[in-house]
């Protein structure tokens, strides 16, 4: 498939060229879905190395977090419309449906949800995705895309007989791909404000580069279709990183723009992660936290808000 195609449609597979290798390689598909009391992600997959070939999918809820392996030869996928499939599991922009029964984990989970509304950020040729132009360099160890900042979401998924319902509630959608997710990073996504309708996502982490380290910034705010990126790759500036196992206070500095995050930490639970396409790596991510906007404009307050029910992973961070 060309590769201007592919870098152009971030949510479709991109490493048809390794399902006939051994070479290293993973992607996954993140879908996040949030009502006002309960949420649940959605994570499918496929990792690939020297020893293993495999499919697969994870999921996280406020309580509890699943992973279930497929045969790789379960995975399928389409790129005129996106569609990945999982054993009787499908994943697109537009719905999911979960199909799992897993008897050796006691494990049922099924349903259906359907997104409409799609909102996502502000692309062009230079800027494909979030990445900016760091998206066409094709020795990157992670990739990451945002395929939807916000939608609407409507449908239910039960788990063992526990049920969670989604009437007009909010989704959001990315994705990774690469060998291996960074040593040290932090990621928080939240679009469930008290106050508007804003949506908001941030990553920073060490990124390997050739010879070189460096701490790479991707963080988007989108206020009533007004967006605002702080990026490595648009000269934004870290000013304040405060963070450990329990907490993050951030602030970012673009111009006459800065920005403050601040987070808690609690109670994580446990997600597989790739390291050179094995996924063996230990992280923890909260579904349900709280995180704390505040955006300025030459130090004048112009947006000030509190999102719930926030993605949240804090990992190895130094």
């Amino acid at each position: 498939m060309n590769k201007l195609y592919l870098i152009k449609n971030p949510e479709i597979f991109q490493g048809e060229k390794y399902l006939e290798t051994n070479k290293t390689y993973f992607e996954g598909w993140y879908f996040k879905n949030t009502n006002k009391e309960n949420g649940i992600s959605v994570i499918p997959g496929i990792n690939i190395n020297e020893n293993e070939r495999k499919s697969f999918i994870q999921v996280i809820t406020n309580k509890e977090s699943y992973y279930v392996n497929y045969n790789i030869d379960e995975f399928e996928f389409s790129d005129k419309p996106f569609c990945i499939k999982i054993g009787k599991n499908l994943f697109s922009k537009t719905n999911l449906h979960i199909d799992i029964d897993d008897k050796k984990q006691n494990l049922r989970i099924y349903g259906d949800i359907k997104y409409s509304n799609n909102k996502n950020i502000k692309t062009d040729f230079l800027n494909p995705n979030i990445m900016g132009p760091f998206s066409y360099i094709p020795f990157m160890e992670c990739n990451h895309a945002i395929l939807c900042m916000k939608n609407k979401a409507c449908g239910k998924i039960n788990i063992n007989g526990n049920e969670i319902n989604f009437n007009d509630d909010v989704g959001y959608i990315e994705k990774d791909w690469g060998c291996s997710f960074p040593k040290n990073y932090i990621w928080c996504q939240g679009n469930d404000f008290k106050n508007s309708d804003a949506s908001f996502m941030i990553s920073i982490a060490d990124i390997p580069f050739k010879v070189v380290n460096f701490r790479g910034v991707i963080c988007d705010l989108i206020i009533e279709n007004r967006e605002y990126k702080f990026t490595t790759y648009n000269n934004s500036k870290i000013i304040k990183y405060n963070i450990n196992d329990k907490y993050l206070n951030i602030t970012l500095k673009r111009g006459e723009y800065s920005i403050n995050i601040k987070s808690k930490y609690n109670n994580g639970l446990k997600l597989k992660a790739p390291v050179k396409g094995k996924m063996d790596k230990n992280i923890f991510e909260n579904i349900n936290s709280k995180i704390d906007i505040t955006l300025k404009k030459d130090n004048q307050i112009i947006f000030e808000d509190t999102s719930y029910n926030c993605g949240l992973e804090i990992v190895n961070v130094n």
